[in-house]
């Protein structure tokens, strides 16, 4: 199913107003200022879909910073690629645990404070507004988890950051908040939006993108287990229960067709980032324009002759061991890992390898023939192809590990039975270390790997250069955190302190 949801921005004046298909009159850009544009339900919407926007910007926003990819080649199964090592540095640095201050994916920053800035609008302006109460409350309930979904990128990556929940004046400038606090003001942010019971548990036909008490509750979860916050574990729990028992998501039977466009928005999806591919007019001067993902071709294969898959640029390839590790007759294994060799005798095609090649891509996220279908603009920034954030699997996966660690009553053996039953192979024990290792095998290539590792206290023991071919620094705790852009730095006037690294 194609998303139908379509996020498309017009902006003007601060980058306040950002307008759908709905809205095909749009004022002159003198006449409109935020302190007078909000004043409708029409109004307070192309905000809230504004607050959406950014979420696009993530894979390139002159920079190639997808936050899959960057999560991914600071773990175990995927390295850099491309075509040196001087090829994108902040990539290379971030995977070799080098990262400097100045060598940073420091868009993944302005991008998420972007959509913090976007989200605080709607939240603000909602209050002054005459019209429907229950979907003034909606409203709200979605923004305030975009909000909370953009902190959780910051909060995760820098740790200690500027926090607001209202916008900020000149000179631009509030406290850093420690990290624990940090963790404390984005649950409580999702908790008051889930305390108003105004989002659906799944969105309606035609708005698939749009946040849903089933994508908060994965968000709640996903936070509270990477703080481990054992006081909300049995919270957490219950809304995974929820999500179960509602019966409006379950697992697909064909792994592989997951991650193909007839994929999309399937059974087993509960949220997706959407992109489109038809009137794409995103370019590489207009990064920001409504359009597809790059990130299809930035991972794609180098070189490519054959029929099924795009001519890409080698980043992120897929660790031999990332293949091997699945046991034979496991479908995730070629169902989301392209093995070349298998590929080549199968088909005849042919790539051209480039640096830390393995002969393995993602099959989940490579670009395929046509997959740019429609493209107005520049071919290599409008794939089509949506990010799946959350899937059902992992609502399983995540009522196992919380009823291991004590949350609440129930089968773990049930939930874990489950996706491995997908998956066709034999049953392992519920164990605290299985279920790890079963997100491992389920969620391989999808940015979920290096944050389980570290909350799990298993990074110290895994990421660690003997057990890598191209590292040469261990992980350390110190590395969880990434060095603060310096230019956010020198414009913070001194009120900004530095990460160690």
């Amino acid at each position: 199913m194609k998303k139908i949801f379509l996020l498309l921005s017009t902006v003007f004046a601060l980058g306040l107003y950002s307008c759908s298909d709905n809205f095909l009159v749009v004022e002159s850009k003198g006449s409109i200022l935020e302190s007078n544009y909000y004043n409708s339900a029409d109004r307070l919407y192309s905000g809230l879909v504004a607050a959406y926007d950014p979420l696009q910007w993530f894979d390139y926003f002159y920079q190639y910073n997808s936050l899959n990819m960057v999560s991914d080649i600071m773990a175990d199964d995927i390295y850099t690629g491309g075509s040196n090592e001087g090829d994108q540095p902040i990539l290379v640095k971030a995977h070799y645990y080098t990262a400097t201050s100045t060598d940073v994916p420091n868009m993944i920053w302005t991008t998420a404070y972007s959509g913090i800035n976007r989200s605080n609008i709607v939240i603000a302006k909602a209050p002054e507004i005459e019209m429907d109460e229950a979907l003034k409350a909606k409203f709200v309930a979605e923004a305030k988890i975009l909000k909370a979904y953009y902190y959780n990128v910051l909060w995760k990556f820098w740790g200690n950051i500027p926090y607001y929940d209202e916008n900020l004046s000149f000179p631009y400038i509030t406290d850093q908040v420690p990290a624990d606090q940090v963790y404390q003001n984005i649950i409580t942010t999702i908790e008051d939006a889930l305390a108003t019971n105004a989002l659906p548990v799944k969105a309606p036909v035609g708005e698939e993108g749009r946040v849903t008490k089933a994508m908060a509750y994965m968000l709640y979860t996903e936070v509270v287990l990477y703080q481990n916050d054992e006081s909300r574990f049995n919270t957490a729990f219950q809304y995974m229960k929820e999500i179960i028992d509602s019966g409006q998501y379950s697992l697909a039977s064909d792994f592989k067709g997951i991650w193909e466009e007839e994929g999309e928005w399937g059974p087993e999806s509960i949220w997706e980032i959407n992109f489109i591919s038809e009137g794409g007019v995103r370019s590489w001067d207009a990064p920001l324009a409504t359009g597809g993902n790059v990130y299809p071709v930035l991972i794609g294969i180098p070189g490519y002759v054959g029929n099924d898959f795009c001519d890409g640029w080698g980043f992120s390839p897929v660790a031999e061991s990332a293949y091997t590790m699945y046991e034979e007759g496991d479908i995730r294994r070629d169902g989301g890992i392209l093995n070349f060799a298998k590929h080549a005798e199968e088909t005849g095609a042919s790539y051209t390898a480039r640096w830390q090649d393995t002969g393995y891509f993602l099959l989940k996220y490579i670009g395929r023939k046509n997959g740019n279908h429609g493209y107005t603009a520049d071919p290599n920034l409008n794939y089509g192809n949506n990010q799946r954030v959350y899937r059902y699997a992992e609502t399983l996966l995540n009522a196992a590990e919380l009823i291991v660690r004590g949350a609440g009553s129930g089968d773990a053996q049930t939930y874990l039975n489950a996706v491995r039953t997908r998956a066709q192979v034999p049953m392992v024990s519920a164990t605290l270390d299985n279920i790890i290792e079963e997100r491992h095998l389920e969620l391989m290539g999808e940015g979920k790997r290096y944050w389980d590792l570290v909350r799990s206290g298993k990074a110290e023991s895994v990421l660690t250069a003997d057990k890598h071919l191209y590292r040469t620094v261990n992980w350390t705790p110190q590395k969880k955190y990434w060095p603060i852009p310096q230019s956010e730095i020198d414009k913070s006037a001194g009120t900004l302190t530095q990460n160690p690294y």
